[in-house]
């Protein structure tokens, strides 16, 4: 995951881009993940985690679309994505939101969406988890997450 962080960081330091991230159930790894790379201070404008939704709520996420769709859906990752990046006035912004071991199964749904401020297309997906730990549940959502990230930015 290293590599692919470090990927990212010199992208968008080449571009002179940014990036900002909502995370919700992820509880800031994401952010972590970029903050350890040098020069991430050039592209990670802001991280937030709002794991309430009054929080999310209060960053400017439509609790229309949360009371309609579920704070655990695609919808509100989109909005989380779109609100991140228009609070930054980054380029892009990440939004992850979902259940991470709140079950007794195994099985943990996770939705995100990277959003593309200046062309406002985004990609969005849900994703099942399945892991031994929460820790290795947010690397398996990161991984992903940041996979999607760099086929955006090339």
């Amino acid at each position: 995951m290293k590599q692919v962080c470090e990927n990212i960081v010199r992208k968008l330091e080449k571009e002179n881009k940014t990036i900002a991230f909502m995370e919700s159930c992820t509880g800031g790894f994401l952010a972590n993940e970029v903050t350890n790379i040098a020069g991430a201070s050039n592209v990670l404008k802001v991280s937030l985690v709002t794991y309430s939704n009054e929080y999310k709520i209060k960053f400017n996420v439509d609790k229309d679309i949360i009371n309609e769709y579920t704070v655990y859906s695609i919808e509100t990752a989109v909005e989380m994505a779109k609100r991140v990046a228009e609070f930054a006035s980054s380029n892009i912004g990440v939004g992850v939101t979902g259940e991470l071991g709140n079950t007794l199964s195994s099985e943990n749904k996770v939705y995100y969406a990277i959003y593309n401020n200046d062309t406002k297309q985004y990609v969005s997906k849900s994703i099942l988890v399945k892991a031994e730990s929460r820790e290795k549940m947010k690397e398996e959502v990161a991984s992903q997450v940041f996979e999607n990230i760099v086929a955006m930015i090339n």
